[in-house]
């Protein structure tokens, strides 16, 4: 018999993971973006040895005490192999330490492509494995469906794309369907029958920028909310119970420059998460 409880039992689902995370480290996504002017703001060469430095202190820093750590693949994807081989190393570096990580990868294709993605994201042996995945459901929800089995066999997560902090988001997310949803409402709805009966919350969280003016929509999915945008896209703590309402509590505020900016001094990167979680925690209640 196991003797983790469900927040940190490696067995369990997402959801109760993440839930335990969130409680216990604060509601903090940190957002692992190296782009060129920040590696630049380090003091390091736009290099795979400036990437791997950027990365490995931001893991080092962080990765014990905050909820999530978020790579944005792109970034490393880059550099070729040898970034890939950066980011492999991140990821089992920031889970040894106790954060999950969320891989933003925004994948989204049909059938065995899409079961390749799973593959390489959610396989619980695969090397670049993480706790969860972001996904883009354009092709259709159910084009999704080899990433979300795959999730739920090995106890993972996905974030799936519904309304994006991006203003030319709106364009498709706000669409009317036949049935005179809006493609996002759709998206949530299937979530939501994802995650029914999940407690403490399920593990097919979507993602909604708290950005927007107002989500004009249904956001109790029983899962978790990726909300994008707070700091140098212009929304703050406070926007987050406006934009999210009675939802806010299942909310993960994602935070990058934030953050990364007061790098490379790990002090200093440590002192900014503790605040942004403390000021994040205080705005949702």
């Amino acid at each position: 018999m196991s003797t983790h409880s469900p927040g940190t039992d490696p067995r369990a689902p997402f959801g109760a993971r993440l839930r335990h995370a969130m409680d216990t480290r604060g509601p903090l996504c940190v957002g692992i973006d190296p782009h060129p002017s920040l590696l630049a703001d380090w003091g390091l060469d736009d290099d795979v040895e400036g990437l791997r430095n950027f990365t490995h202190t931001v893991v080092d820093a962080l990765a014990d005490r905050v909820a999530v750590l978020k790579p944005q693949s792109a970034f490393f994807e880059r550099f070729g192999s040898a970034g890939v081989a950066v980011l492999e190393a991140a990821v089992a570096r920031a889970r040894e330490a106790g954060a999950l990580v969320l891989m933003d990868a925004k994948r989204g294709d049909i059938g065995s492509t899409m079961a390749a993605y799973a593959d390489a994201y959610l396989r619980a042996d695969a090397p670049l494995h993480a706790d969860a995945v972001t996904l883009s459901p354009f092709l259709g929800f159910g084009s999704l469906r080899p990433a979300l089995d795959a999730a739920r066999e090995s106890g993972s997560g996905v974030f799936v794309l519904a309304l994006t902090s991006n203003p030319e988001g709106a364009d498709v997310q706000r669409a009317r369907g036949a049935d005179g949803r809006t493609v996002a409402q759709a998206v949530l709805d299937r979530l939501a029958a994802e995650n029914e009966g999940a407690e403490p919350l399920g593990s097919f969280g979507a993602v909604v920028g708290a950005t927007l003016a107002e989500a004009d929509a249904d956001l109790g999915i029983n899962g978790p909310l990726l909300a994008p945008g707070i700091g140098a896209q212009g929304a703050t703590a406070g926007d987050l119970r406006r934009v999210f309402g009675s939802a806010a509590g299942n909310v993960l505020p994602s935070v990058s420059r934030g953050v990364l900016r007061h790098g490379p001094d790990p002090e200093a990167l440590r002192k900014a998460a503790r605040i942004e979680a403390e000021q994040l925690a205080e705005a949702i209640g």
